[in-house]
């Protein structure tokens, strides 16, 4: 409770169980947390990186090692924490991959800066000199950077390999990347001031279960996972005319509920047929449109696909609304809501065949600007990491034909800028100078615990690369195979440029973000565990963090 003395009276300012922490118990507070989320996805890093077990409260089970994906799964309540999530999840839409990086490293520069406020700098010089090293780094990461051509098929496949190592996906990497990078040309454009967009939405990606990895392929089309409404349909054609229907074809409900009295047999026959003719003129209204297939998002009447079956047309139900409109990209049909007026104006083209012993549905279109990647695992939990470790190399990929510009990973990038950040703070004036020489150290994480994950001495290690980067190898980075210093631009560990600029610009606007609150203020009890120290505020990382109760789910 705080108070505050006005003519001899005490006058309550804060409830009852409020709690405040001020200056430098709130700096702690804060810096404790972010490092805790930042240490718990540290060991993940990296082609040899290590994978979490997550369970959930309902006993579900992630295994990964994808950054994001382990952040957004812990059931993490405090409220700086939480901050540093939202650092992962901007990198993961901005640039797709790198979450993980830029999460450690702004656990790092908040580590660097505890040792700069306990030297009696100010945090507002911390925040100036985070600022001016991030620039200045964003800067040589731009001149670092190499020019890639989107018709660089080659140089991509090394995008896509980095970024698959480590994930589940790299024992078929050569296959899986040669398939990203097809999939990815297929629907990039060339836009009016010869730029390069890429429509992701346009890649469709389906998992199968008990097939090797090394199976999965591209589809240029759709894969609908749905069986015939009727086995007597046809399930191969050529040419198809496909029709898409987000209405069902069954008899309409009334609004309101109805009794019929019958007084004979005639009336109920009478009232039979009536359905009956209504669900043939549907059947009817389809089939004068030319329509070989429909594809429906609602029901098919059992009458209905009687007739459906009849005129020789492929009928399936139930199709995912996102399945339709992946169909509308492939096929070049609109979607219908009104059957008995269509038109075959509404209707696409399709080469339609069935694989029986997957039971799917390969709907592929000749001009068609979607395409599905096929991903087939032995398991439920590796196809899902599988996918997850797809998705990331997707949108890397991507990045990289937008933006053009790729580094040398292996920590190569990060040693080099941080030597340039060092001769950088010799410009700076003031304590500021002291805060970039702490942000260059800060970058010099990553090749750490690149080599700490794969079982090396990282002192070692970056002496080393520190000892090629002084001899001008740029390009120096980390063989975590072999321990040595390669070129690994050269070697094919490539990752693209903007990953790293979005990694360092979020890592340091959350640092900062930290680094600016002196005061906490909280309605109730700081600690989510209930357990407070005699001061009343929270302890040290157990409870006094401010829960990190989902970690638990991790041991």
């Amino acid at each position: 409770m705080s108070q505050q003395r006005m003519q001899g009276q005490p006058m309550v300012i804060l409830g009852e169980d409020s709690q405040r922490m001020k200056d430098e118990d709130a700096q702690g507070h804060n810096i404790s947390a972010a490092r805790a989320v930042a240490e718990a996805v540290r060991s993940t890093l990296g082609p040899k990186g290590m994978d979490k077990m997550l369970v959930s409260s309902m006993g579900d089970v992630t295994v990964t090692n994808d950054g994001v994906t382990i952040l957004q799964e812990m059931d993490i309540d405090n409220p700086t924490a939480s901050m540093i999530v939202e650092v992962a999840e901007t990198q993961e839409n901005e640039a797709g991959d790198g979450t993980t990086t830029a999460v450690a490293v702004a656990g790092e520069l908040l580590k660097n800066a505890e040792d700069l406020l306990e030297q009696d700098i100010h945090p507002t010089a911390i925040i100036k000199g985070f600022h001016l090293a991030s620039e200045q780094a964003r800067e040589e990461i731009d001149n670092l950077a190499e020019s890639v051509d989107p018709t660089d098929t080659e140089r991509l496949r090394k995008v896509a390999e980095t970024s698959m190592t480590g994930k589940g996906a790299e024992l078929n990497k050569e296959l899986l990347s040669q398939l990203i990078v097809d999939a990815v040309e297929s629907v990039t454009v060339e836009a009016d001031d010869g730029s390069h967009v890429v429509d992701l939405e346009y890649i469709n990606i389906e998992t199968q279960t008990g097939r090797s990895a090394g199976e999965s392929e591209l589809l240029n089309g759709a894969v609908i996972d749905k069986d015939p409404v009727q086995e007597s349909m046809p399930t191969s054609l050529t040419d198809a005319k496909v029709l898409l229907t987000n209405s069902p074809i069954e008899l309409d409900e009334t609004d309101v509920d109805a009794e019929l009295q019958l007084d004979s047999p005639d009336q109920l026959q009478s009232f039979l047929d009536s359905e009956e003719e209504q669900l043939r003129a549907k059947v009817d209204a389809i089939a004068d449109t030319g329509a070989d297939v429909v594809f429906c998002q609602k029901g098919i009447d059992d009458m209905a696909q009687h007739y459906l079956a009849k005129r020789g047309i492929l009928a399936v139900r139930r199709v995912k609304k996102s399945d339709i409109a992946f169909l509308k990209e492939v096929t070049g049909a609109s979607v219908v809501s009104d059957i008995e007026n269509a038109t075959a104006d509404a209707l696409g083209t399709a080469d339609i065949s069935r694989d029986d012993e997957d039971e799917l549905f390969y709907v592929e279109g000749e001009d068609s600007h979607g395409v599905t990647l096929l991903l087939r695992g032995s398991t439920e939990h590796v196809v899902d990491e599988l996918e997850r470790g797809i998705g990331d190399a997707l949108d890397v990929v991507a990045t990289t034909v937008s933006d053009g510009r790729v580094l040398a990973g292996g920590g190569a990038a990060e040693v080099e800028v941080a030597s340039r950040l060092r001769d950088y703070a010799d410009s700076v004036e003031g304590r500021e100078q002291l805060a970039v020489e702490a942000f260059a150290d800060s970058l010099e994480l990553i090749p750490r615990v690149l080599a700490d994950n794969s079982g090396l001495d990282s002192i070692d290690t970056l002496v080393d690369l520190r000892a090629a980067h002084a001899d001008g190898e740029v390009h120096a980075g980390l063989d975590v195979f072999t321990g040595d210093v390669v070129n690994t631009y050269d070697a094919g560990v490539v990752e693209p440029a903007h990953a790293k600029e979005q990694a360092i610009s979020s890592a340091t606007e959350a640092a900062n973000l930290v680094l600016k609150i002196d005061d906490i203020i909280s309605a109730g009890d700081l600690s989510t565990e209930g357990e407070e120290d005699e001061g009343g505020a929270p302890g040290g990382m157990g409870g006094g963090m401010g829960g990190m109760g989902g970690m638990g789910g991790m041991m």
